[in-house]
């Protein structure tokens, strides 16, 4: 089982709710750092939660989901 890190701006949120249901199911530990729903959201706060949580140790991995994956992808590296 590992441990991972999910977070997504407000148009990331329907695909984040079903990678996290496709992680769990095949046994993975998902820290769910947010957004929580559709409600239009500035992305790098849970972007950046997602690196920090693996910079950390809490997660062994990170993902990071939003409408295009560019700005979410350079907060989380940050």
């Amino acid at each position: 089982m590992t441990r991972i890190a999910i977070g997504s701006d407000h148009a990331g949120y329907q695909l984040k709710r079903h990678v996290v249901e496709r992680l769990e199911g095949l046994g993975h530990d998902v820290l769910d750092l947010g957004t929580d729903s559709e409600e239009p959201v500035d992305y790098p706060v849970y972007c950046a939660a997602v690196g920090r949580a693996v910079v950390a140790g809490d997660a062994a991995l990170g993902i990071v989901l939003g409408g295009s994956g560019q700005g979410e992808q350079l907060a989380a590296n940050k």
